[in-house]
């Protein structure tokens, strides 16, 4: 298996040189994220790759998205960064009644790009390993129509799964009304296979255990059965995100 996987590692780099790229900044844990997410296949991972870093090029030229980019976005405190899980993840958690479909998709876009990058690099133990991964918590509660953005959702699944592959742990999405279950079922069709199964709708006892036993009594907010108190993603400092390779 080690095997197999130095050699997968040696063809994706060959192959990321002859799209006239490189992988010289980047560990072996980086490329098996781009690896896994492509099924082992060094071609496709090379693809996968190159297409990565030329997008990160353009939509994050100085390497992380400011809060001076995207005022709009931050301004409803809509997102809080709690964590580490038991398992040591950073935990991302988003209440969707704060959140309304945004008349700017760009900076929409830079800011999933600002709260991806904040979240993970928040884990960083000074400094990047490449292996780092998030838990999602998407909150439905207290939505109404005016909240649905299921564009949003899509580009926060499609970046994801595009330019942040493996990173995504687990994302558990709480008290889904049943007028959103046909929003849900059409965003679903833009997700891979391998990003559904890692989503939990929890609607029972036994799946908010579970989401308990993930993360912990003490990194849950009390409003969700823990201990902690949310913690805004504007209010929490990382010191490493500037260094950030993600």
């Amino acid at each position: 298996m080690e095997k197999n996987r130095e050699i997968a590692l040696t063809q994706m780099r060959k192959s990321v040189e002859k799209l006239g790229s490189s992988t010289e900044k980047y560990g072996d844990l980086t490329l098996m994220r781009f690896l896994i997410a492509r099924s082992m296949d060094p071609e496709n991972s090379a693809k996968m790759f190159v297409q990565w870093q030329k997008w990160r090029t353009t939509m994050v030229p100085n390497g992380f998205i400011s809060e001076s980019e995207i005022p709009d976005e931050l301004l409803p405190r809509k997102c809080f960064l709690q964590g580490p899980s038991n398992d040591g993840f950073p935990v991302l958690l988003f209440k969707a009644c704060e959140h309304f479909p945004s008349k700017d998709q760009l900076q929409f876009k830079k800011f999933v790009v600002h709260l991806l990058d904040k979240t993970l690099a928040s884990s960083f133990r000074g400094r990047e390993i490449g292996n780092e991964k998030l838990i999602g918590v998407l909150d439905l509660q207290k939505i109404t129509y005016k909240n649905i953005d299921a564009r949003g959702l899509i580009t926060g699944f499609q970046f994801l799964q595009a330019y942040y592959p493996e990173r995504l742990a687990k994302c558990y999405i709480l008290h889904m009304p049943r007028f959103f279950v046909s929003v849900w079922r059409m965003v679903s069709r833009f997700l891979e296979k391998a990003t559904l199964e890692k989503i939990v709708i929890v609607t029972n006892e036994e799946e908010k255990k579970d989401l308990m036993r993930e993360i912990g009594e003490e990194v849950l907010p009390e409003e969700y059965g823990g201990r902690a108190k949310l913690i805004a993603l504007q209010d929490v400092t990382v010191p490493h995100l500037t260094d950030a390779v993600l």
